[in-house]
C-alpha cells in the first residue's frame, strides 16, 4: 500500500544507519517531515492508551516512565525539524510548520486533558512515598504532575474545550510571529556607495561589495539588517544619518506591513493571560514562574528593581561622559541619540583604553578561536574534540565534532554553525538533534547538540575574524553545549539544558567570564598572519575595558526584562503597544522614546521563544554566574577540583533535583549579587 511504502523510505521512521547514530541529513527532506510527526503521534497516542488501558495498579514505572517514553520517537522527529526550521528553513518548511503546529498542540493538550491518564498520574503523585524513589524520579514525577496541572488537568467541561482552543490558537500565533521576524529581516537591502563608507572597517566594506556583486551590482555596496553588519555599522559609520536610517528600520521591523507582528503579539500575550486564568492565577507570569527559582513575579520584580536601584547611578554617569566626550569630539554640544550610543561609547573606550575592536580582530581567527573555546572544555573538564566529515551535516558550513573524555570516553556529537544566511534566523543559540538519557537496560545513549551563530563571514581575502563580543557569544552558546554534551541523567526530558529556566543561563554565562583572562588569551589569541601572540598590552586593554559601559548593559537588559515582565502581568486586553511599552521601560529608560521604534514586535525570546515571564532569568544567571566564578578566581582559573565540582553538581546533573541544592553543592553557600557589583566595578 501506498502510505506503509512511503513510511517505509521514510529516513525519519528508520534507525539511523550513520555514523554515531546521527542524523542523515543527507537523506532527510522537508516532504518527510510531516508524515513523520503523523505517523509518531498515532503511535505515541497507542501508547498512552495502553498506559491508561492497564489494570495494574498505577506506580513509577507503568505510568511516569511509560509516558516519559511514549513520545520518544516523536521528540526524535521535532529534535531534527525544530533545529532545522530556525538554521535551515524555506517557504515550504515554514508552511509545513504552520500546518504541524496545531497538530502538535492538540496532541499535547489532549495529553494534558486526559482524565484516565491524569487520575493514573495523580495516584502516583498522592503514593509517591511508597516507591523509595530517588532524588530523580521524585523530581521526574513532580515535573510530571505539575506539567498536567499547569496544562488544565483539573479543568472540567467546558473550560477543557477553552483551554484545548486557546492552546492551539497561542501554538500558531507564535509560530507565526517567529517567521515574521525570518520573513522581515530577509527584505532590507540598504545600497551605498563608496562616498557612503566613512568609518566602516575594512571586512564589513569588503563584504558588502561582494554582496552587491553577487546581485550583479558591481562598485556599489550591499548593507543587510544581519546582526553582525547592523552591529558593525551602528559602531563605527561616522554617518550619523546612515546609523540614524539603519536604527530606524531596525527597529520599525514587524510593526506594520505584510510581515506586521503587532496584532500578533497582542493576541498572544491575551491567550496567555486567559490561560492563566482559566487555570486559576491572577496573571501569566504567576502561571510562568511555578517552577522557576525565582518563583513569583514579587520576587523578580524585587530584584529587577534593585539591579535598577544599584545601577542606575552608574549608568547617569556613564552617560554624562559619553556626552562631554562626543560634545567635545563635535566641538558642539550634542545629545547622545540610540543609534549614536555605540559609536560614541567606542570611540570613547578607544580614547580610554587605546583599544580598538578592528586592531583585536586578526587575534581572532575564527579557527583560532574554536581551538581555544574547544580547549577550555579540555583544561576544565578534559574533552576531546575531533572533527568528523563522514558525519552528515544539513549545510556545507556545519562542521560535526565528536566529543570524548579524558580517558577516550564517548560524550557525544557538537555541531557548529557559524555564519549568517538567509534561511537563518538572527541570533545565536544552542539546541539539541538528541538528548542524553539511560536505555532501559542502563546503556548511556548519549546528546547531539548544536550551537549556531551569526558571525562575520569570511570574504575572499580575509578568514572569518571574529570582535570580542562574537568571542563572548560563542563562550556563551558552548556554555549551554557543555551543559547538555556532560549530562548523565537516566530521563530525556530531565538532561542538559531541560532545567528550570532562570538557571539554565548559568553555564553559559559562566564560560563568558574566561574572555577576560589572561590566560585563557594567551592559549588561542594569535596573528592570522604572523602568527604572532595577541601582545600583553591589548590583553590588559580587554581586561581593563571590561567594566566598561557595565551599567549601559544591566540597565538595557532590564528594559527588556521588565517588558517581559509587563506583557504577562496584564489583566485585561492592551490597546496601544507603543504606549504600553514606554510605561513598561520607563524605570529604565535610557533614551527618549522613538516614534515608530518598538522592541515587542520583534521580542521573539518571549513570543515565540521560551522566555515568556522568564526573561529577568538572563540577569539572575549573571548574579549566579559571576558569584560562581569567584570561586575560580579564589582557586584557580583552571582549577581541577573546582572545575570537576561545577561539572558533577551543575553540567551533570541537568534538571535532576533543584537548581538551589544544586547550586549550594557546589557553591556552599546561596547567591547574592555582590559578586555581579564587584565584578562590574560597582563596589570593591
Amino acid at each position: 500500500m501506498t502510505v506503509p511504502t512511503a513510511m517505509a523510505s521514510n529516513p525519519l521512521l528508520q534507525p539511523f544507519d550513520t555514523p554515531l547514530n546521527t542524523p542523515p541529513f543527507n537523506l532527510i527532506e522537508n516532504s518527510h517531515f510531516e508524515p513523520a510527526i503523523d505517523s509518531c503521534i498515532a503511535q505515541a497516542r497507542q501508547r498512552i492508551e495502553a498506559i491508561c488501558n492497564n489494570r495494574a495498579t498505577p506506580d513509577f514505572d507503568n505510568t511516569i516512565v511509560a509516558l516519559e517514553e511514549a513520545d520518544k520517537d516523536l521528540n526524535r522527529v521535532l529534535n531534527i525539524f525544530f533545529p532545522l526550521q530556525s538554521a535551515l528553513t524555506d517557504d515550504e518548511m515554514m508552511e509545513i510548520s504552520m500546518r504541524v503546529t496545531p497538530v502538535l498542540s492538540d496532541f499535547y493538550t489532549s495529553v494534558a486533558l486526559n482524565e484516565r491518564l491524569w487520575d493514573k498520574v495523580k495516584y502516583v503523585y498522592e503514593h509517591r512515598d511508597l516507591y523509595k524513589l530517588t532524588p530523580e524520579e521524585s523530581m521526574l514525577l513532580k515535573r510530571t504532575y505539575d506539567s498536567f496541572a499547569l496544562g488544565g488537568a483539573n479543568l472540567e467541561g467546558e473550560q477543557r474545550e477553552q483551554y484545548r482552543r486557546l492552546s492551539a490558537e497561542l501554538s500558531e500565533l507564535t509560530t507565526l510571529f517567529d517567521q515574521n521576524i525570518i520573513r522581515e529581516l530577509n527584505t532590507y537591502e540598504i545600497w551605498l556607495t563608496a562616498d557612503d563608507l566613512s568609518g566602516l572597517p575594512e571586512g564589513v566594506v569588503e563584504e558588502a561589495a561582494e554582496a552587491a556583486a553577487a546581485k550583479g551590482r558591481p562598485g556599489e555596496y550591499l548593507f543587510t539588517l544581519a546582526q553582525p553588519t547592523y552591529m558593525a555599522f551602528l559602531k563605527y559609520s561616522d554617518r550619523a544619518d546612515l546609523r540614524e536610517k539603519l536604527y530606524r528600520l531596525y527597529t520599525a521591523r514587524n510593526i506594520s506591513g505584510d510581515y506586521s507582528n503587532v496584532d500578533i503579539l497582542r493576541k498572544i500575550a491575551e491567550k496567555r493571560m486567559q490561560i492563566a486564568n482559566l487555570l486559576g492565577y491572577p496573571t501569566y507570569a504567576h502561571y510562568g514562574l511555578v517552577n522557576t527559582m525565582a518563583q513569583t513575579p514579587e520576587r523578580v520584580n524585587d530584584f529587577l528593581a534593585q539591579l535598577a536601584d544599584a545601577y542606575r547611578p552608574a549608568l547617569k554617569k556613564e552617560l554624562a561622559e559619553l556626552t562631554a566626550f562626543a560634545s567635545e569630539l563635535q566641538s558642539d554640544s550634542i545629545e547622545i541619540k540610540p543609534w549614536d550610543y555605540s559609536y560614541y561609547a567606542n570611540k570613547l573606550r578607544k580614547a580610554r583604553f587605546d583599544l580598538d575592536e578592528e586592531l583585536l580582530r586578526p587575534y581572532f581567527e575564527l579557527d583560532n578561536v574554536i581551538s581555544g573555546v574547544f580547549g577550555l572544555a579540555t583544561k576544565l573538564y578534559g574533552l576531546q574534540f575531533k572533527h568528523r566529515e563522514d558525519i552528515p551535516v544539513y549545510h556545507p558550513d556545519v562542521k560535526a565534532f565528536e566529543v570524548t573524555d579524558a580517558d577516550g570516553k564517548y560524550i557525544g556529537v557538537l555541531y557548529t554553525d557559524f555564519f549568517p544566511r538567509e534561511s537563518k534566523r538572527p541570533g545565536a543559540w544552542m539546541t539539541e538533534f538528541k538528548p542524553q538519557w539511560l536505555e532501559n537496560d542502563s546503556t548511556d545513549s548519549r546528546p547531539h547538540i548544536s550551537i549556531v551563530m551569526n558571525f562575520t563571514k569570511p570574504t575572499s581575502t580575509k578568514p572569518s575574524l571574529l570582535t570580542p563580543y562574537e568571542v563572548e557569544t560563542f563562550l556563551h552558546e558552548f556554555g549551554h553545549a557543555l551543559h547538555g554534551l556532560l549530562s548523565e541523567t537516566r530521563f530525556a526530558s530531565l538532561s542538559g539544558t531541560n532545567v528550570y529556566r532562570d538557571f539554565v543561563e548559568l553555564p553559559s554565562q559562566f564560560n563568558e567570564n574566561y574572555l577576560t583572562q589572561k590566560e585563557f588569551l594567551d592559549g588561542f589569541a594569535r596573528h592570522y598572519l604572523t602568527g604572532d601572540t595577541i601582545p600583553q598590552e591589548y590583553v590588559d586593554k580587554i581586561i581593563a575595558s571590561a567594566q566598561f559601559g557595565a551599567a549601559y548593559s544591566c540597565i538595557r537588559q532590564l528594559n527588556f526584562g521588565m517588558l517581559d515582565m509587563a506583557w504577562h502581568s496584564i489583566t485585561s486586553p492592551v490597546d496601544s503597544i507603543a504606549q504600553f511599552e514606554i510605561e513598561a521601560i520607563a524605570p529604565v529608560q535610557i533614551f527618549a522614546p522613538i516614534e515608530n521604534s518598538l522592541i515587542s514586535p520583534q521580542f521573539s525570546h518571549i513570543f515565540a521563544g521560551g522566555y515568556a515571564a522568564g526573561y529577568y532569568g538572563y540577569k539572575w544567571a549573571e548574579m549566579l554566574d559571576a558569584d560562581a566564578f569567584s570561586l575560580f578566581l579564589q582557586n584557580g582559573i583552571f582549577d581541577a577540583a573546582t572545575a570537576q565540582s561545577f561539572r558533577n553538581n551543575i553540567l551533570r546533573r541537568g534538571g535532576t533535583e533543584n537548581p538551589a541544592d544544586l547550586y549550594r553543592k557546589f557553591r556552599g553557600q546561596d547567591p547574592t549579587i555582590d559578586a555581579l557589583l564587584r565584578r562590574d566595578g560597582l563596589i570593591k
